[in-house]
């Protein structure tokens, strides 16, 4: 009986301190104090969606209401509110709620840069958008091309940091940028474990826009933050990421799409599961539907058998880093040869062996053993522009 009172009162003790951290966070965008004296006289463009929240308010509305010049939006691939798919270009448009124009950032001669007209409307620029830590969830892809226009409009850019939830390790290849795209922008490993804050001081500080151009970057630092605090999101950042289970397994099982199977996209648990129609010796099934978030999803309407990641502890994935396991997997069990994987693989793992290592065959720990070099260096580079305790 004592073991079980002691196991209760541990696990509640577990659940009570990530509350306690949950609790404790104030993010950037909530000190108000911090940034508001710089936004007087100014007009104002914010680039956020629907993660950029203070309090049970958006960020957007908080500055209305305080009388803010806020005279453009700009959104990244999920659109404001985030209610548009995965690649979908946003168009301009306007802020229902508030009457602020939102303007495309696929207007200029660059996909993704504001156009040179836009970029006259305002004096600065907010940048308030939670991300999830992860070399092809592009928002970190956005936020330095509008760092790279607002130097050469000499612009001044605040930024208001959030945690990252994937901020406590750093794994994955990094970046052979001869693979850059739209799903990797920066030679950085596939998970980088820094803030958007952080990131930001690493692109001016590794001189990384183009013809080393420098932006004007303020940062407005979370409190109560370490790079190890286990934070849940309030807002989640993507439709296709609606859970903390998903935003943690992403990092393992997003290389899917770059391959006939398919991850959940269309189901009620994307990135949460994995399955083909050809799969083998399986007996959880789904079938992927057209909806809002995924208009086309691999396999839609097929019946697909495979593994139900669902699950699965949290905790245990958070603490597990990249697992490459269920990738082998699929490959194994499909036995299609040089039919699984497509070119755009290597534009999401970064590098060429990782495909050629998994087609002979090698283990998950052979494969991680490869990019270990690439993670300790990163680590060693990332240091001066760390603003929480590692």
């Amino acid at each position: 009986m004592k073991k079980v009172f002691l196991f209760i009162f541990i696990s509640l003790w577990g659940i009570l301190s990530v509350c306690a951290q949950q609790s404790s966070v104030i993010v950037g965008a909530e000190q108000t104090e911090a940034y508001f004296p710089l936004l007087k006289g100014k007009r104002i463009a914010l680039f956020s969606n629907q993660s950029g929240i203070v309090g049970d308010k958006h960020l957007l509305d908080v500055l209305i209401e305080n009388k803010v010049n806020v005279v453009a939006i700009f959104s990244p691939e999920h659109g404001f509110r985030g209610e548009a798919g995965a690649g979908d270009h946003v168009a301009s448009s306007v802020d229902e709620k508030t009457g602020v124009p939102i303007l495309s950032l696929y207007d200029g001669i660059q996909p993704g840069r504001p156009s040179e007209d836009s970029m006259r409307k305002f004096d600065l620029l907010i940048v308030d958008i939670q991300d999830v830590g992860v070399r092809f969830f592009n928002y970190y892809i956005t936020m330095t091309k509008l760092m790279d226009a607002c130097a050469v409009h000499h612009k001044k850019v605040i930024l208001l940091d959030r945690p990252n939830p994937n901020g406590h390790y750093v794994d994955g290849p990094i970046l052979n940028m001869k693979y850059k795209s739209g799903v990797g922008g920066l030679p950085i490993p596939v998970v980088h474990g820094l803030t958007f804050g952080e990131l930001a001081l690493m692109v001016n500080g590794e001189k990384w826009l183009p013809k080393g151009r420098i932006c004007d970057v303020t940062v407005i630092k979370c409190l109560n933050y370490t790079h190890q605090t286990m934070y849940r999101l309030p807002i989640l950042p993507s439709p296709n990421l609606p859970n903390m289970l998903s935003i943690y397994l992403y990092p393992s099982i997003c290389y899917f799409e770059a391959t006939p199977v398919s991850l959940g996209r269309g189901t009620s648990l994307p990135f949460q599961i994995y399955g083909h129609p050809n799969m083998k010796g399986y007996d959880y099934t789904f079938t992927p539907h057209s909806m809002p978030s995924a208009k086309e999803p691999p396999q839609k309407n097929r019946l697909c058998y495979g593994v139900n990641l669902s699950n699965l502890s949290e905790e245990d994935v958070w603490k597990k880093g990249i697992d490459l396991s269920y990738l082998i997997d699929a490959y194994r069990n499909l036995n299609m040869d040089d039919h699984f994987f497509r070119s755009f693989f290597e534009n999401l793992i970064g590098v060429d062996y990782v495909r050629k290592m998994i087609e002979q065959g090698k283990s998950v720990d052979e494969i991680k053993a490869m990019w270990q070099g690439d993670v300790e260096k990163f680590k060693v580079q990332r240091k001066p522009y760390l603003l929480y305790k590692d």
